[in-house]
């Protein structure tokens, strides 16, 4: 499996502007610049894309360690909160609120860790990633 997305750039860094489109369209020829990645501006950025694909990367793969323990979530609420500091990302923290019914609390602890360390993305990511969890609540 490949998956793909294309990224158009046009002018200098700072006051230039560019679009990111994925054949899904889910992003097509979707805005993004210097404002949108270091200000407040409209748009995405890069790193908003990187949270996005860490929290349903990490929710997919609980979903799937549920599953095989032999649970099923209610919901799984993933945010990814990616720090980046001095032009290098640092830090992925992962909240997630959880429901399943009938886990005890190690055991969802155990299969959280296991994604996680092993959810694709937090594999690719060379950064600190920390995972703050609270179930049924």
């Amino acid at each position: 499996m490949i998956r793909k997305a294309t990224a158009v750039w046009q002018g200098t860094g700072k006051e230039g502007k560019g679009t990111l489109t994925t054949p899904s369209t889910v992003l097509n020829k979707t805005q993004y610049s210097f404002g949108s990645r270091f200000e407040n501006g409209v748009g995405t950025n890069p790193e908003e894309l990187i949270a996005a694909a860490h929290s349903g990367c990490f929710a997919m793969k609980l979903s799937f360690n549920l599953q095989e323990a032999g649970f099923t979530a209610t919901e799984l609420d993933v945010t990814a909160n990616i720090t980046f500091e001095d032009g290098t990302l640092k830090k992925s923290h992962l909240v997630l609120k959880a429901k399943v019914d009938g886990i005890q609390q190690d055991k969802f602890d155990e299969l959280v860790k296991d994604a996680e360390e092993n959810c694709p993305i937090s594999k690719v990511l060379d950064l600190e990633i920390s995972v703050e969890s609270t179930l049924n609540a």
